[in-house]
């Protein structure tokens, strides 16, 4: 009998379900889009039972397109958006209030003040700037201002968690209750020396423990399937992971100072740093890569860029100056440069290695010959910039010098983009031939959980390359190019005035 491994990227956009056979290739992908909320300027919402029927529909999309059964499935990996978190009743399994995304920044105030009090505990502990990026304060401000939360949490009814334990729980009818080290390690409460929730952050937060899930491996066999859920299919779930951690994965970055960079709504690199943590003395995050084997963590420096692909979206949607996000490629090319125009895309503030969540979006440059061209091409190489200040204080913190950049995620197909990318960072870029590496690498954990793999380098041959860039810039020019580029960060910096 074949055998069918599945990978559920769930995304801060929508949904992507990737089938592969026991060779490893693709076989079929599903993907759904969710709606996203703006409640209130700076606010970001999901509904968490959309993205549960997405979860089902993407995964009825492409077992129909493998031409499989459910029942053929072998196992089944998942990831996650991260930070993005939700409290749900454990009796009625209904949310409380809508998943607030990892952008929102409601929180900032709240983080400021925590920041100011316990900022160097926090960061020792966790690994993690106090940020409204992550789950904490979230899960702290659903608590204080959801009328009847309280009540409910004195009565065990309240679990709080990230979207895989949203989703195992779903799954499982609500037999399961985990997450793994690698999204424990994005909500600001695990203490990653330990591996456990921190008593201490948790007792400055009000944050109960009782309500939080039990933190597991990233691949071990959590549960099955019920079949009352799920298509009438008993499967093991036995792999699951924050996305970015995922993609490192799918990437076969397993040894020590191997990069990776994750085009998505955001953009995400990642650095494996071994068994160790790397604390950074420029503003990037010491996270946990995975945790395998009873918990043998393997830990990463994490740079991650708020706006990509989102403003890809705002272009579409918003703006209405393209059609389709394919449209940039040729845009951009038709014209020689920007004509000076730069687009700091600070739409939720600004993420490493500046650390300002009063930032906010600039354009400027701007004059009477500006086109639309322009600005198309402006916030793809404000994609690239950003990579590129992340990629240097990586090296720096790191003391590792980087050859080689792999990336994946949706805008890695844009050749512009790709080669513009090498030449600011003047390294290559390689694209893999499978680019959606969050799922690839869910899957791959999956199968790893239930023992068809014994060593995980056992999956470096399995990577394969599809295209590789060279840099074709001269010094000169980057040089003349990020110096333009800084001046524009500078000016979105602290744009928001916090009144005290």
């Amino acid at each position: 009998m074949k055998k069918y491994y599945l990978g559920l990227d769930q995304g801060t956009t929508g949904t992507t379900v990737m089938i592969f056979d026991e060779d490893w290739n693709k076989v079929s992908r599903g993907y759904k889009e969710h709606t996203q909320y703006y409640p209130k300027p700076g606010w970001v919402e999901h509904d968490p039972m959309e993205i549960w029927q997405n979860v089902l529909e993407t995964i009825d999309i492409a077992s129909k397109e493998a031409g499989i059964s459910k029942e053929e499935l072998t196992c089944i990996g998942l990831d996650n958006q991260g930070e993005t978190v939700m409290l749900w009743d454990r009796i009625s399994g209904v949310p409380v209030y809508n998943a607030i995304v990892w952008q929102d920044r409601r929180t900032a105030q709240m983080a400021g003040e925590i920041s100011r009090t316990h900022g160097d505990m926090i960061r020792q502990k966790t690994g993690l700037i106090v940020d409204a990026y992550f789950s904490a304060t979230k899960i702290k401000w659903i608590i204080d201002n959801v009328e009847g939360v309280k009540e409910k949490i004195e009565k065990g009814r309240i679990i709080a968690g990230t979207l895989d334990t949203w989703m195992i729980w779903k799954l499982t009818h609500g037999r399961v209750c985990v997450t793994d080290y690698s999204t424990a390690s994005r909500t600001m409460l695990l203490n990653i020396h330990t591996g456990k929730w921190d008593e201490e952050i948790l007792e400055v937060l009000g944050i109960p423990e009782g309500i939080l899930p039990e933190i597991h491996d990233s691949a071990e066999l959590y549960g099955y399937t019920d079949p009352l859920d799920f298509f009438g299919a008993i499967i093991p779930i036995s792999g699951s992971v924050v996305d970015q951690q995922a993609a490192l994965f799918g990437q076969a970055c397993f040894k020590k100072g191997t990069v990776k960079t994750t085009y998505g709504t955001g953009c995400f690199m990642l650095m494996n740093t071994g068994d160790k943590p790397v604390y950074s003395k420029n503003g990037l995050l010491t996270t946990v890569g995975w945790g395998l084997n009873q918990g043998k963590i393997t830990f990463a420096l994490d740079a991650g860029i708020y706006i990509a692909g989102a403003a890809v979206q705002w272009l579409r949607d918003k703006l209405k100056i393209i059609e389709y996000a394919a449209d940039t490629e040729s845009m951009a090319k038709s014209v020689p440069d920007t004509a000076g125009v730069y687009f700091v895309p600070a739409f939720s503030g600004l993420a490493a290695p500046h650390w300002d969540q009063y930032a906010r979006g600039t354009l400027v440059g701007i004059t009477g010959g500006t086109e639309k061209e322009h600005i198309v091409r402006a916030t793809l190489e404000s994609m690239a910039y950003q990579v590129k200040d992340n990629l240097d204080v990586l090296e720096r913190d790191s003391g590792i010098p980087i050859q080689v950049m792999r990336v994946d995620g949706g805008a890695s197909v844009n050749e512009f983009l790709m080669q513009f990318q090498a030449d600011i960072l003047g390294i290559p870029v390689e694209v893999p031939v499978i680019t959606d590496t969050t799922a690839l690498g869910a899957a791959y954990l999956a199968a790893y959980g239930i023992g068809e793999f014994h060593d995980i380098n056992e999956l470096e041959q399995n990577w394969k390359l599809d295209k590789r860039y060279e840099p074709q810039m001269d010094a000169e020019t980057r040089e003349r190019l990020l110096y333009d580029w800084h001046r524009a960060v500078e000016r979105s910096k602290e744009w928001i005035e916090v009144k005290e």
